[in-house]
């Protein structure tokens, strides 16, 4: 349940209102994940992956991508471990060396070699490993600063998985089912939505499954 640390945002704000608004809030909300010892970091991955494994695209898909934990954010690290264990393959996004906004998907194994991008984000050596578009993947498990129950989202603000996803905007149906992970501590009452945001099947946290479509 979101408690009443954001208000709801004006529904047509001044955009340097509402882009002050979302600053302030991302502070906030990384406060609160940044928060939490090791020990709870630990058992929100764990009741994730818990959570993770009752959807049925998530244990139907073949190519998942997920993320590296950065800045608090939940650790997707148990999911990776299940999806080789499950023989299923596993992809990391990759800035691309161009400077472009959108993403590549490179295989990470669990001996996967990790270096740190400009962000200091670990990620694998795309002339090394295989790389998958992202129209191919099958779920892609995407980390989130803040949410509400309607399925809006705010992300870091870098825009990468919007410009990624973009196709998704006309066909929300098909490849691939976008999931969003994030704490339960991270929910808020509203958030303002743009129209390049990206249709999420679902929020996943450690307390539950939110699905924002049937």
């Amino acid at each position: 349940m979101a408690d009443s640390l954001a208000d709801p945002f004006d529904n047509n704000p001044p955009a340097d209102t509402l882009a002050q608004t979302k600053s302030t809030l991302r502070l906030e909300l990384r406060a609160r994940r940044q928060a939490l010892n090791p020990t709870q970091q630990m058992q929100a991955s764990l009741f994730l992956l818990r959570h993770l494994m009752k959807v049925p695209q998530f244990m139907r898909a073949r190519n998942v991508a997920i993320y590296m934990a950065n800045d608090g954010e939940i650790d997707p690290a148990p999911i990776a471990r299940q999806l080789w264990k499950m023989e299923k393959h596993c992809f990391l996004p990759v800035l691309r060396p161009d400077k472009r906004r959108d993403l590549w998907f490179v295989e990470y194994k669990a001996d996967t070699q990790l270096a740190n991008n400009r962000f200091g984000i670990p990620e694998p050596d795309f002339r090394k490993q295989h790389k998958m578009s992202a129209q191919l993947l099958d779920v892609v498990l995407m980390p989130l600063v803040g949410f509400d129950r309607s399925g809006a989202r705010l992300g870091m603000g870098g825009g990468f998985y919007d410009a990624t996803f973009a196709f998704k905007q006309k066909k929300s149906a098909g490849k691939p089912v976008l999931i969003g992970l994030a704490h339960a501590c991270q929910e808020v009452e509203s958030l303002a939505t743009a129209e390049w945001d990206i249709p999420l099947l679902a929020i996943a946290t450690d307390k539950e499954l939110i699905f924002t479509q049937t």
